[in-house]
């Protein structure tokens, strides 16, 4: 038996408003606060996206599924564990997270799995999944492209003209999230259209069917969404990979010189649960206005080897890289006689049909229905705006929806992958 918490889904990250005449606006503001003050029990809209056909290329959304990849209990938008799980941790800010046994695919629990999210630089695990076996030449030196040196977010510093390993790209691109690392990566495959089109073909071959990837690094581009689930699937292929466990986890690395004029410098892992958490394996963390954070990350202890998402979080009240260590640690105390509420697929063969029935990994064991607790009990329980307030509401959105139209480039830290 399970526990499913409803909640009402959120707005995927980075969705902008489009024009809209301010009656409109107004009316559908108070529409949808008057149905966040209805029961508990009221159906909430999907937060993914509109279907639209997968072409393989950077302006196609992915399609939506009827039924959930993984077991039903996935397509939820709230919170699923087994009945009998200990309690959840506080302070999870992320809207969507899942927990998994890495080695038998068991998903311990999780809240809307399924949901499409911008995967800011958690990306780049999909990148180093598709590059990986593709540029074995580590040794071959790349030309770096002013195109590469000027890109948006976090770069380690790449040099127009400056001739950089394979090898140390990759680890600038999975140790510090550097954007120029991923986009000279891409080239070093043929060009960026060709990457992105060998990263959704890979995202295919793993039954990702939430992801689209718009851009190699990670940075928000059209239609380009990952979710939970799907964040899971990618880093378990990644962890089978010698070297990306290798870069992933390497802690300090050097860019070499390019003469005359720029001597060698060191970078650094930007990881803080790798430096305070023993047994990671693997993690990325993630970035963008729109996307807010991300984090993905696979743990080992005693025999035990779990993998985490979560997307679309906050940094407060505790960080995102504590929020991993959390469900990490409140997965390790499921009980191993819980039935998983779902399962990871695994890669190729023909898209899973009815992911998993009586008797096989991730199907409730059956006569056993899942419970659907008041979403009062749910914790992080999303704010809804009273109906007293819609009218205020709405006139600081009609204010703010100039400035929502308007791109704005992405900013991060040195701690933001």
């Amino acid at each position: 038996m399970h526990r499913v918490i409803d909640h009402p889904p959120q707005r995927p990250g980075g969705t902008r408003w489009l024009p809209a005449t301010a009656a409109a606006l107004l009316a559908a503001l108070v529409t949808t606060t008057a149905a966040a003050a209805a029961p508990a029990s009221t159906a909430a809209p999907a937060s993914t996206a509109a279907p639209a056909a997968s072409t393989g290329t950077p302006g196609a959304a992915p399609q939506v599924r009827a039924e959930p990849i993984g077991g039903p209990l996935l397509g939820s938008h709230g919170v699923i564990v087994p009945a009998g799980a200990p309690a959840l941790p506080r302070d999870i800010t992320a809207r969507g997270w899942l927990v998994a046994d890495l080695d038998t695919g068991a998903v311990l629990g999780a809240r809307d799995p399924h949901g499409r999210y911008l995967p800011a630089s958690t990306l780049k695990t999909l990148t180093a999944l598709t590059l990986l076996p593709r540029l074995t030449d580590r040794h071959r030196l790349v030309t770096a492209t002013n195109e590469d040196c000027t890109v948006d977010g976090t770069r380690v510093g790449l040099v127009p003209k400056g001739r950089y390993p394979v090898e140390m790209l990759f680890q600038c691109m999975l140790m510090m999230s550097g954007n120029d690392c991923a986009g000279a990566l891409a080239e070093a495959y043929g060009g960026i259209p060709q990457t992105l089109a060998a990263m959704n073909a890979e995202a295919t071959r793993l039954h990702a069917e939430d992801t689209h990837a718009a851009t190699p690094s990670g940075l928000d581009g059209p239609h380009q969404s990952s979710s939970p689930y799907d964040l899971a699937l990618i880093l378990r292929q990644d962890l089978a990979l010698p070297d990306f466990r290798r870069y992933n986890t390497t802690l300090r690395s050097r860019v070499p010189a390019q003469p005359p004029k720029y001597g060698p410098y060191e970078f650094a892992n930007d990881n803080s649960l790798l430096r305070n958490y023993p047994g990671v394996l693997g993690a990325k963390n993630g970035f963008t206005d729109d996307a807010r954070h991300t984090f993905v990350a696979a743990v080992q202890k005693g025999d035990r080897r779990l993998v985490v998402t979560l997307m679309h979080g906050e940094q407060r009240p505790v960080p995102m890289w504590q929020q991993a260590a959390r469900l990490i640690e409140w997965g390790l105390r499921v009980p191993a006689t819980a039935t998983p509420v779902g399962q990871l697929v695994e890669p190729g063969g023909p898209t899973p049909g009815r992911p998993s029935g009586p008797g096989q990994p991730g199907a409730p064991a059956p006569n056993q229905a899942p419970v659907t607790a008041n979403a009062s009990t749910a914790p992080n329980r999303p704010r809804w705006l009273p109906i007293g307030l819609a009218g205020t509401a709405a006139a600081a959105v009609l204010s703010g929806m100039a400035i929502r139209l308007r791109r704005r480039r992405q900013r991060r830290g040195w701690w933001q992958g």
